[in-house]
């Protein structure tokens, strides 16, 4: 589990100033169509699950058998890339420490997650450090719910992740260099990372650090078929 903590894309957070996304605060990563967001967000997973922490994975448009099949995949590159010898207790580790919630067919809601997460807890002990929403249409979302998001957060502490999709076409940034489409969100999320395709790999960039007003250039180059950090940092 230590190798892949020391390859995660997580290690660009290590560069910032709080070292994390940290509870009660908003992640998000943005990227085009088919560059590998849900794959980075899995990876997100796999980092917090690695280091002890509980998860819970919301899936707005996928079924949970879907999505477990994402990380059965996704793990098995892994372990293959990695050469690890513990895919089965890595496996074990991931099914007691991640619960998958799916609202399909736009049966989403704040007040249903808010309630299945009071069921979790009360019912399970499970109360997760991380929540990793897929599927949230960013540009259509309000600016009200990512506000609620926010408390929701800050309610159960725990530290939530999005992932919202840029296209090549909109170039629209705002003045601190956020791009569209959170660039009038910006100020909700504490930590912005874009996933963008170069000639040589895949880069991830932290575009905004908690409230520092202004960040140098920090970076990774990911692997493009792992999605794990790329030669020495």
């Amino acid at each position: 589990m230590e190798r892949f903590i020391s390859v995660s894309p997580l290690k660009l957070l290590e560069k910032s100033s709080r070292k994390a996304l940290g509870p009660g605060n908003l992640g998000v990563l943005i990227a085009r169509a088919g560059v590998g967001k849900t794959a980075c967000l899995i990876h997100i997973a796999f980092d917090r699950i690695f280091r002890g922490e509980k998860l819970v994975h919301v899936s707005l448009d996928e079924t949970p058998e879907k999505v477990t099949s994402y990380y059965n995949v996704i793990l098995y590159d892994l372990v293959k890339a990695l050469d690890m010898e513990d895919e089965y207790e890595l496996r074990g580790r991931i099914d007691r420490n991640r619960l998958i919630l799916a609202y399909l067919n736009q049966s989403f809601s704040l007040e249903r997650l808010r309630a299945n997460l009071e069921n979790l807890a009360k019912n399970m002990d499970f109360k997760p450090d991380c929540l990793i929403v897929d599927g949230m249409d960013c540009k259509a979302a309000s600016r009200e719910l990512f506000g609620e998001f926010k408390q929701l957060a800050k309610s159960v502490e725990a530290e939530i992740w999005f992932s919202a999709l840029s296209h090549r076409h909109i170039t629209e940034t705002n003045e601190r260099g956020i791009p569209y489409p959170c660039h009038e969100v910006d100020d909700l999320f504490s930590i912005i990372l874009q996933l963008q395709p170069e000639t040589t790999g895949m880069q991830l960039r932290l575009l905004k650090d908690h409230d520092h007003p202004s960040i140098p250039d920090v970076s990774l180059k990911l692997d493009p078929g792992t999605f794990l950090v790329q030669g020495k940092e």
